[in-house]
């Protein structure tokens, strides 16, 4: 520990004022000092002129004209000193002086300790509040690096779950839009938890989506990512990185791995891995990794996760372990949710009073096994199922007119209502390839089908910017003479083949949307 003095001043014996040394005055008796030693052992007052030790600190006392040097001392510790100057009476100090400065010095030490204790633990609260706020903080700017929505792909279902261990941590997960509809997926688990985690986790994540925009080789993506982060993370640190490119309208997954827990993927068959070989990331320049690919055929779903859950360990310090996990995929439940089957399992193995060790990330990707199913996961509220483009050529009214049927024909619908919906999507985009796009092929017409467990739309649009006119009630007579025109009356007739029928010019297009409902006549 440090004793504080006083400065050059010596304090005349007659005023004796009992003033703990550190308040006024920075130097310190360093506890390595003999005098420090010293001063402990004597436990009284002490005349500096007796004192036959070598000590820089008592050269300083003699040449400061201290006389006498009473120790403080509150439970075993120096705390400090009263340093006293000769009498202005110029007598030496008796012995009833003596007893009177060790008395006042047994009574001040311990007052002088419970006010270094107060002071401690002020500065200990204040920081850790400060502390504290910077972690919140930090967890607000995670929170923000994870994607706030999953995408929404027609025909799959994607669900997402993150826990840090801390109030931030190591692990994150990653969608990028990249082009011709096909989606990259991250998953990752940085080395160590807490804040410096955090910040090698946002590093990682702003340089795979720099890289993943300009690469369609996965391999490649991870490498260049190696090579920018070896000489940016602290030593001994690592990210484990799994990126895999989907393409949503194939089901075809190439990926490559970078030290990462193996997705597995669950089919009618069981549970398989998806293997590929490569060093973390950050570890050491000029890594190569290795690429390969799945398909993901219809009512399959593929399963990434952070090592959080396999070295999650019971009361009995068992651990979850890889081959649990695997197995718990592979089984065939009625429950299509399998990130909810996973943690209800390791709810049952971690009793809910054990600390969580690690960070918990999952990310579920599931391609449906039907339209139906499709229109089912969106229950009351319409999403979108499928989605196709054509060019603005004569003839390609019948190729959505039959695309959209078999989406249709996939959800139920079939008969009468389906060839009323057949016509309606028919005339619809053929207006909008004559009047929308004015039969121009650069410019497409966009199809979404959308539907729920009640309804299914149909959203046609094209690239015109004059507004869609009033469907009109045809009448003969009227064009005959000149006072009606055709426009409209196809929009009549399109109004009349549905339920409900929505047009809107908006953001440079024409949209026309078509409802119709699953049941009914």
């Amino acid at each position: 520990m440090a004793l504080r003095r006083m400065r050059n001043r010596a304090v005349p014996a007659e005023t004796v004022p009992v003033i703990p040394t550190e308040v006024i005055d920075g130097g310190a008796i360093p506890d390595n000092d003999p005098l420090f030693a010293l001063l402990l052992a004597t436990g009284g007052p002490v005349e500096v002129d007796r004192i036959t030790i070598t000590s820089p600190a008592l050269d300083e006392i003699r040449q400061q004209g201290i006389q006498l040097i009473v120790p403080l001392i509150s439970q075993g510790e120096l705390i400090g000193t009263l340093s006293l100057s000769r009498r202005l009476s110029e007598q030496p100090y008796s012995t009833d002086d003596r007893k009177l400065l060790a008395g006042l010095a047994g009574q001040v030490a311990p007052a002088i300790r419970v006010a270094q204790l107060v002071r401690q633990q002020e500065a200990q609260a204040k920081e850790r509040e400060r502390i504290e706020q910077e972690l919140r903080v930090a967890a607000l700017i995670q929170q923000t690096l994870l994607p706030k929505e999953l995408p929404q792909l027609p025909g799959w279902n994607i669900e997402a779950y993150y826990q840090s261990a801390r109030a931030v941590g190591g692990d994150f997960y990653d969608f990028i839009p990249l082009t011709e509809g096909r989606i990259g997926l991250v998953i990752g688990d940085v080395t160590d938890k807490g804040v410096p985690a955090a910040l090698v986790m946002a590093t990682t994540r702003s340089t795979l989506r720099s890289i993943a925009t300009q690469h369609d080789d996965p391999g490649k993506v991870l490498a260049l990512a190696n090579e920018s982060l070896v000489p940016e993370i602290p030593p001994a640190m690592f990210v484990t990185c799994l990126y895999g490119i989907l393409n949503p309208e194939t089901g075809d997954l190439v990926f490559a791995n970078a030290g990462h827990n193996l997705p597995y993927v669950r089919s009618a068959d069981g549970v398989r891995e998806l293997r590929a070989r490569g060093m973390p990331l950050g570890l050491m320049p000029g890594m190569v990794y290795e690429v390969n690919s799945a398909k993901l055929d219809l009512g399959e779903t593929v399963l990434l996760t952070s090592d959080g859950i396999v070295e999650a360990h019971s009361a009995d310090g068992e651990m979850f372990g890889f081959d649990r996990l695997m197995e718990l995929v592979g089984k065939d439940q009625e429950e299509e949710d399998l990130i909810s089957q996973v943690l209800e399992e390791l709810r049952r193995f971690r009793p809910s009073d054990l600390e969580q060790e690690d960070d918990v990330t999952m990310v579920a990707i599931r391609r449906a096994s039907s339209a139906l199913e499709s229109a089912s996961a969106f229950g009351d509220e319409p999403g979108l199922i499928s989605t196709f483009t054509y060019p603005s050529s004569s003839g390609n009214e019948r190729r959505a007119m039959d695309e959209v049927a078999d989406v249709v024909a996939g959800l139920g619908m079939n008969g009468d209502r389906l060839e009323r919906l057949k016509t309606a999507v028919s005339e619809t985009t053929m207006n909008a390839i004559e009047h929308g796009n004015h039969g121009d092929p650069a410019k497409l017409v966009g199809v979404d089908v959308l539907a729920s467990t009640k309804r299914i739309l149909v959203r046609i649009r094209d690239q015109g910017t004059a507004p869609v006119p009033a469907a009109l009630i045809p009448n003969l007579e009227a064009k005959l003479a000149g006072e009606q025109g055709p426009r409209g009356w196809g929009l009549f007739l399109i109004e009349k083949m549905v339920d409900v029928m929505r047009t809107a010019t908006n953001d440079g297009h024409h949209t026309v949307e078509l409802e119709m409902s699953r049941e009914g006549d």
